[in-house]
């Protein structure tokens, strides 16, 4: 009987040594590195912006965030593989207006549930769609462009990264709110579309990444379709100052954890990543991209701006008519 009891003794010991350690842990968090999971290519808008959010959580954080590309499916393979994640804080993932707001209504078989998958961390910022032509092009405004698309229905011709990219739905929205008929030319990838901008092949293109062209003067740039004008092109109007009103068309970015990653682990990753984006060099260099950064959300905006940008992408999408499955 005297063995039992010290038995049970000990084992009751071990126990809360065991629950004491996982509450030093939660309270410790983190105490190991962290992988920041970006679901598209090495090089892109949303990988860059992930590494820069990553150094900068490293340094406020004391441990490592180690940026893992896991690309494919316009984002799906990497954001499905992240929802299976211990939602314990460790693993982060860059969620965008692709994957969590277009996707869900482009794809019939995604791989996650866009409302119940995540725990939203941290809003990042946006980058407008830019409304651009060559350089040379007899286009020197919106309405130059609106009145010959007008005057000649289904002439003119643009590009975009393929059907149902960010690119293609800001044109289908454009199209909408002003009747005109102009033909769309799906490219695999947003690279080979620009590069037929660039030597005259499409007449125009809204794009998000081809600011450093504008800025060279190879792209004429027309117009931004967001509610203020671009940091890094103050002289180019917004489409309502242009006089196309709602023409709002903007490539989001965020970060989230795995849903059921307790809340104070959330709400500290919030505090520090809302920190990094008031770094004064890092900020730079987002504006420098076009990121239009923040206003800093807490979770729960956060969580109510992911919602209402799913329903938001539905009519878009809608819209476009496009369907990848």
């Amino acid at each position: 009987m005297l063995f039992i009891k010290k038995t049970i003794a000990a084992g009751f010991a071990v126990s809360m040594l065991l629950v004491t350690g996982a509450t030093a842990n939660a309270a410790d968090f983190p105490d190991h590195a962290i992988q920041l999971v970006v679901p598209w290519a090495p090089g892109g808008a949303t990988d860059v912006i992930g590494r820069f959010i990553a150094k900068g959580l490293s340094e406020r954080i004391g441990e490592a965030v180690v940026v893992n590309n896991k690309a494919g499916a316009g984002g799906n393979i990497g954001t499905t593989s992240f929802v299976r994640e211990k939602p314990d804080g460790y693993t982060l993932l860059v969620v965008t207006s692709s994957t969590n707001a277009a996707n869900p209504h482009l794809y019939s078989h995604l791989g996650f549930d866009p409302k119940k998958d995540f725990a939203p961390v941290a809003y990042i910022g946006s980058i407008p769609n830019v409304l651009e032509v060559p350089k040379g092009s007899p286009f020197n405004s919106v309405g130059d462009l609106l009145s010959y698309a007008k005057e000649h229905p289904s002439r003119l011709n643009y590009g975009s990264a393929g059907v149902g990219s960010s690119q293609h739905l800001a044109s289908s929205l454009l199209v909408h709110l002003t009747g005109i008929k102009v033909t769309h030319i799906p490219y695999k990838g947003s690279g080979p579309a620009v590069s037929d901008l660039l030597g005259k092949q499409l007449d125009f293109m809204i794009d998000t990444g081809s600011i450093s062209q504008v800025k060279a003067g190879t792209l004429k740039a027309l117009a931004v379709a967001s509610k203020t004008r671009l940091t890094e092109l103050p002289d180019v109007p917004t489409f309502a100052e242009a006089g196309v009103k709602d023409m709002y068309a903007s490539a989001w970015y965020g970060i989230a954890a795995p849903a059921g990653t307790p809340v104070k682990i959330v709400d500290e990753l919030n505090k520090k990543i809302n920190l990094v984006l008031k770094d004064p060099d890092i900020n730079k260099k987002l504006e420098a991209m076009g990121v239009q950064v923040g206003p800093a959300q807490s979770p729960k905006e956060f969580a109510g701006f992911m919602s209402s940008e799913l329903s938001r992408y539905g009519e878009l999408v809608k819209l476009s008519g496009a369907k990848m499955d």
